[in-house]
């Protein structure tokens, strides 16, 4: 009877981590390790890295919420600032509107590298505990986490564009620029503020499921995502805000109109994006694709799981 050889011997002794080259080239152990540190990480991977953030965001004590969310509402100012210079200096220039939407995504580099609290990431990260393990608790402490964040955000935005207004730093030219932008936000209607606040909304979500997979291309991913903000002319309701306090204080808004023909129709945008759509959508792909692999490793139990639910 013929041996076997030292190949069929080895398939024959195949531990598990081999299986997969009989369905393509095989390789050494080392190459399957490069192999599997080349891949993008699983789905649930990534939703369970923003989870576990925002688990850490949810049992933050509130003066350490309340001072990071006062910093981000501060550093989102830089936003308009940048956007606004360019626009200053670009003025005559072909394709102007193209390069000073760059400036846009200044204030969601320094706010999200630095990490400080920006409400509209947390319609993404603190909404992913609530809805993996959905009780009164987890929702109590996102209203709680949302307020807090939200208030801090507004405050910060408030105090520079009153800092920029009255502390005599730019000259006029400049300081038309900046008010042109917020007289631009206004040209919106209540509705127009909602379906583009929901685009932002879904844009600012989209980036943070993206950033934990992009490694060493994080910036690239902040920029491109928050650049197509500023191109599409969508409606944030944070950058927003810094842009429209900028003309209530200069006398071309009343803060009634900033509240209900902008904030209000924006935040409400914003939410519907990045929580309602985006996060419930990841979340439902993560919980499908997990009950596929309960299935495929204990088909009767996962069939008996479905009956009780």
């Amino acid at each position: 009877m013929p041996q076997p050889t030292g190949r069929q011997r080895l398939a024959g002794a195949e531990d598990p981590n081999e299986a997969d080259a009989r369905d393509g080239f095989s390789l050494s152990r080392q190459e399957r390790g490069e192999v599997e540190q080349k891949r993008p990480p699983r789905v649930a991977v990534l939703h369970e890295t923003i989870r576990l953030e925002g688990e850490e965001e949810l049992g933050r004590g509130l003066l350490a919420l309340s001072l990071s969310a006062l910093a981000a509402g501060l550093s989102m100012g830089f936003s308009m600032l940048a956007r606004g210079l360019l626009h200053r200096h670009l003025e005559g220039v072909p394709g102007a509107f193209l390069i000073e939407s760059l400036g846009y995504p200044f204030g969601f580099l320094v706010v999200i590298l630095a990490r400080q609290q920006l409400f509209t990431e947390n319609t993404m990260t603190a909404v992913l505990p609530l809805m993996t393990h959905p009780n009164l608790r987890k929702l109590g402490s996102l209203l709680r986490l949302w307020s807090v964040v939200f208030a801090g955000n507004l405050v910060g935005t408030a105090l520079f564009a009153y800092g920029i207004l009255h502390m005599q730093l730019f000259d006029e030219p400049t300081r038309t620029a900046l008010l042109g932008i917020g007289t631009e936000v206004m040209g919106n209607t209540p509705l127009q503020m909602f379906t583009k606040g929901i685009v932002a909304g879904w844009l600012i979500a989209t980036m943070v499921w993206l950033v934990p997979a992009a490694e060493h291309a994080k910036i690239a991913v902040i920029v491109l995502t928050t650049y197509l903000i500023a191109l599409g002319g969508f409606t944030h309701i944070i950058v927003g805000s810094v842009e429209t306090f900028y003309l209530v204080f200069a006398g071309g808004l009343s803060f009634g109109g900033f509240v209900t023909e902008f904030a209000l129709p924006t935040l409400a945008g914003n939410i519907v994006g990045g929580s309602c759509i985006f996060a419930l959508i990841s979340h439902a792909q993560v919980r499908g694709d997990q009950a596929d692999e309960d299935e495929a490793q204990d088909p009767e139990g996962a069939g008996a799981r479905r009956e009780r639910f």
